[in-house]
């Protein structure tokens, strides 16, 4: 019998189906069978039609800098036609909720959040400003915010600072009710490039010029933003879908495509990847899926980096949300776990060292102050721990030494005077991905 192809992988034409009528016993059943499959497999292929999606947006001839190219502007959120939920991508979003659920556990079981969130905020931001090419480790940071010198130009370790207070900034309002607004990320956008290399690109400003992602110029680039006299219009369509208009969209859900949308609108001058990465864990607290800002996806997004562009030039392109959604998911997936697996080994290592304190003896009780006072900050100076726990200086250099002995803490300059100790075991643990 002949085979005739184009009705799927054992496709039968309607040839073969006659000339199965001298061999098969029940041709009518065959015939029913047969033509069951062929109807499925049609049923597929339209609704794959009706799915499939085009460019999402349209392009516009712009002028800058003596070259004309094509500019993006993006359709507004949500896609249309609206998310194909297979039940692959339902479960690796039902997984990653799992995962957000665990990581909002732990936070509630922690002794003291803030003593994790201080450092871990720094690691994110550290990570995070890394991708935009700054130098910055974690111990710079926390070297600068001791107003010490640190091993990298200063411009690269305020950038990460600033971050950090960013951060502070968006999480401080959203105490006091502010919603996620384009006022906020303004102001948001105006902390983060406050001081330093970015301070000169309009702080807190939507960009007035024409701006360009990869290559050299215009001509060369990978991707041109919109035009600027379209970018209010386009934070503004961003805004409503922030806010649930014109339909509600889950929190998960809601992150993942505006995200998309941010960084293809890329409003500002500069700061833009920063800004929004920050926003994916602000949108999450806003919304009551995180209860304290432990999600960040920085790592993820720059150990995937050519996919990460890759699928999001294809959303852009294709419409392909689905393959975007599915490595989002993947991402927060990952990243929560790792979060609370970190959180439940600093709170390991805090127990584990508090109960070889207490062997100290007399010194003890000292001996916990500081060591808590290290959970805050794993870098400091003596001076710092006196003011912070009360105890003399004196005191404080004696638990110090005592710390050393048992391996907890370590001095870092060599030096006779105004030392540097490091809580090893803690920075250890945050040092590793």
């Amino acid at each position: 019998m002949d085979r005739a192809p184009g009705f799927g992988p054992g496709g039968w034409g309607f040839e073969s189906l006659r000339a199965c009528q001298f061999y098969v016993p029940n041709i009518a059943y065959f015939k029913k069978q047969c033509y069951l499959k062929i109807s499925n497999i049609l049923i597929l292929s339209l609704k794959q039609e009706t799915m499939k999606r085009s460019l999402q947006g349209q392009y516009v001839t712009v002028s800058t800098i003596g070259e004309r190219v094509q500019a993006f502007i993006p359709t507004p959120l949500p896609p249309d036609p609206p998310i194909d939920w297979t039940p692959e991508l339902r479960e690796r979003f039902d997984s990653a909720l799992l995962a957000l659920g665990r990581l909002d556990s732990v936070s509630v079981l922690l002794p003291d959040t803030s003593l994790f969130l201080y450092v871990y905020m720094r690691k994110e931001a550290v990570l995070s400003s890394q991708i935009e090419g700054t130098q910055s480790s974690l111990s710079d940071l926390l070297l600068f915010e001791l107003k010490q010198i640190p091993g990298v130009p200063l411009d690269d370790v305020q950038e990460v600072s600033n971050y950090v207070a960013a951060v502070y900034h968006g999480l401080q309002r959203l105490a006091e009710g502010f919603p996620v607004s384009l006022r906020l990320i303004r102001e948001m956008h105006a902390i983060l490039l406050n001081k330093g290399r970015g301070s000169q690109r309009e702080p807190g400003e939507f960009r007035r010029s024409q701006n360009w992602i990869g290559g050299t110029r215009p001509g060369n680039a990978s991707f041109v933003p919109p035009p600027p006299e379209k970018v209010i219009e386009c934070m503004g369509t961003l805004e409503l879908f922030l806010h649930d208009r014109p339909v509600r969209t889950s929190p998960l859900l809601k992150a993942a495509l505006s995200h998309v949308q941010f960084e293809t609108i890329h409003p500002f001058s500069d700061g833009n990847g920063r800004l929004g990465r920050l926003l994916i864990t602000l949108l999450l607290c806003s919304e009551k899926i995180l209860r304290e800002p432990m999600l960040y996806l920085s790592l993820y997004f720059k150990s995937h980096r050519q996919r990460y562009y890759h699928l999001l030039d294809q959303v852009r392109l294709n419409g392909d949300w689905e393959a975007w959604l599915e490595f989002f998911a993947e991402a927060v997936e990952q990243t929560a776990e790792q979060a609370a697996d970190t959180a439940q080994r600093l709170v390991k290592l805090a127990a584990e060292d508090r109960e070889r304190i207490t062997g100290l003896g007399r010194p003890s009780g000292s001996a916990i102050k500081v060591h808590r006072a290290m959970m805050e900050r794993p870098i400091v100076s003596g001076t710092w721990l006196s003011e912070k726990t009360g105890l003399s200086q004196a005191t404080v250099n004696t638990v110090l030494r005592h710390l050393e002995k048992l391996g907890i803490v370590s001095e870092l300059t060599g030096s006779k005077r105004n030392r540097l100790f490091s809580y090893v075991g803690y920075i250890s643990i945050m040092n590793s991905d």
